[in-house]
């Protein structure tokens, strides 16, 4: 699938290296032209002879052979990929990518390069969440980076952790899906919701639901890859988006999230509504915190605006649709009921009574159900790859 793509693979000094033989074995058998640049530090953990022999290239380290003088051009090199792969990278490198430091080849061929650029940071737990670390990346992703983000696991120094870089096979895919699904949705702009909505009690009580964010906010990812203008409105999670095409709107409420997805779906080409929005809020919440009176305490819920409903009455032709419907009971009946009464093109159904399901996993099993009557199941997978063939019907 990658006949004939010249890939670039920038590797610095990390345990992680370990992973890049696979991943250039795996790019070759696709068919991909492979070159690799490393810093002098990288040799420590995998060797220039292994890398050579896979990728059936000479491996560049020094900026020139000492021997004889010849000069190894980072700016060829640069020039000469049609995708440039930092992995892994260190918590150093990054740093110096994200400021402009050219003391090696490797980062004076980043510098030099021309092509879209993925980087897969690989570092401790503690060092990944290094305020210094989160604004590095976040520079870069503001460059048009894009970034391979580690996983949570294992990591070297026994600790259990996010900072594990991405597994070869995981790259390899991100890899195609750039080549082969990027610019799908060129020109489109995608509205999607994502999270909870907490409804106040008082300043400091709130009823909410347990709505992590991830299927929106992988759903936004996906969508940004593929070129599209993303909207992302969320409510209150721990996510922050990384692809630099999506503009997110950040809510706490039903009614913020109602009054952000009106305003932005009149010029929306796609919507999927992925957010768990809360069906009442507090009729009138109390002004300051209610202290225990040692009575019953009797609160007063009134419904909230049905945004889904609301938009598939102004929906307008040309405009695509999409719902969720997280259900615990008749599942499809139920799905199948809201997808018509709220004028969907789309609903994707799942169940609090699947495993691995819902809320708050990484992983999710949906049934994707097309206003014509199709159904696609889609088994037990990461949510990245649920938005991926969420994303794929949606495109066609």
């Amino acid at each position: 699938m990658l006949k004939g793509k010249k890939i670039l693979i920038g590797i610095t000094g990390s345990i992680a290296a370990y992973k890049i033989p696979l991943l250039i074995r795996l790019l070759k058998k696709e068919g991909a032209e492979v070159k690799v640049v490393m810093t002098p530090c990288a040799k420590d953990f995998v060797t220039p002879l292994t890398l050579s022999t896979l990728s059936q290239q000479p491996v560049l380290i020094e900026p020139y052979d000492k021997t004889d003088g010849s000069w190894n051009s980072h700016v060829d090199w640069g020039r000469w990929a049609d995708v440039f792969i930092l992995a892994p990278v260190s918590a150093n490198t990054l740093a110096k990518m994200a400021s402009g430091i050219a003391d090696n080849l490797l980062t004076t061929t980043y510098l030099a390069a021309k092509c879209p650029v993925f980087f897969a940071p690989a570092m401790d737990l503690d060092m990944f969440h290094h305020p210094t670390t989160r604004k590095n990346i976040d520079t870069l992703l503001s460059y048009g980076n894009h970034l391979i983000a580690p996983q949570e696991g294992e990591l070297a120094s026994g600790l259990c952790g996010a900072g594990r870089m991405e597994e070869p096979e995981e790259i390899l895919r991100m890899i195609r899906d750039f080549f082969f699904i990027s610019n799908t949705l060129s020109g489109k702009k995608v509205l999607i919701s994502a999270g909870p909505t907490y409804e106040l009690i008082d300043p400091v009580r709130f009823i909410g639901n347990f709505s992590s964010g991830k299927m929106g906010f992988a759903l936004a990812e996906d969508a940004a890859a593929r070129g599209a203008q993303v909207v992302l409105v969320s409510g209150p999670v721990d996510l922050k988006p990384m692809h630099p095409g999506i503009r997110l709107i950040s809510v706490t409420s039903a009614a913020q999230m109602a009054d952000a997805c009106f305003s932005e779906f009149k010029s929306s080409d796609i919507t999927i509504m992925a957010a768990a929005v809360a069906d009442y809020t507090v009729a009138d919440p109390a002004p300051a915190k209610i202290k225990k009176s040692g009575n019953k305490l009797m609160i007063e819920l009134s419904e909230t605006t049905d945004i889904l409903a609301t938009l598939g009455k102004r929906k307008q032709e040309g405009q695509f649709l999409a719902g969720f419907a997280l259900e615990t009971d008749n599942e499809k009946s139920n799905a199948f009921s809201k997808l018509k009464n709220k004028n969907l093109d789309m609903i994707v159904l799942n169940s609090l009574n699947d495993q691995g399901a819902g809320f708050g996993y990484d992983t999710n099993k949906v049934t994707i159900i097309m206003a014509n009557g199709a159904e696609t199941e889609v088994p037990l997978k990461s949510k990245k790859d649920i938005a991926a063939v969420i994303l794929n019907a949606i495109a066609g």
